[in-house]
């Protein structure tokens, strides 16, 4: 009876190291996949005027071809859906960032699931970047 309890104790002491151990391996590749992801997802523009740069997101949106839902100039936010083959929904953010910056992110779903693969984002940043271009030297 003695080692049936010893082994149970050993048993159970040996699961919950591993319980300890992995949970925190788990939760170290978690944050750094979302700094990646984060990155990915954000770019940073060398303008103060959000409004502008809110309405440059929308055209860019409409120009790959998405539809827009809702656009909130008070929240600095866009909403999209893209139905061509497949449903695809992305929200842009726009917030300055510090004095001299604005910070645009995107995150975009497929269905319920986040998008965390790398084109959808590079596609939207490249064609943004050329408009933000575009935009800054038709008013110069």
């Amino acid at each position: 009876m003695k080692s049936t309890r010893a082994l149970f104790l050993v048993l159970a002491a040996a699961l919950l190291a591993s319980a300890c151990v992995n949970p925190n391996k788990q939760a170290l590749a978690t944050s750094e996949s979302q700094v990646q992801l984060r990155n990915i997802q954000s770019r940073a523009f060398d303008t103060t005027d959000r409004e502008k740069t809110l309405r440059t997101v929308i055209a860019t949106l409409q120009d790959l071809g998405f539809v827009i839902d809702k656009a909130d100039g008070t929240l600095g936010t866009v909403s999209a859906t893209k139905l061509s083959g497949y449903q695809m929904r992305m929200t842009v953010t726009v917030q300055t960032k510090g004095t001299t910056q604005t910070r645009v992110r995107a995150n975009a779903q497929l269905g319920l699931e986040a998008v965390e693969a790398p084109l959808p984002y590079q596609q939207f940043f490249q064609s943004l970047e050329k408009a933000m271009f575009l935009t800054a030297n038709m008013d110069d």
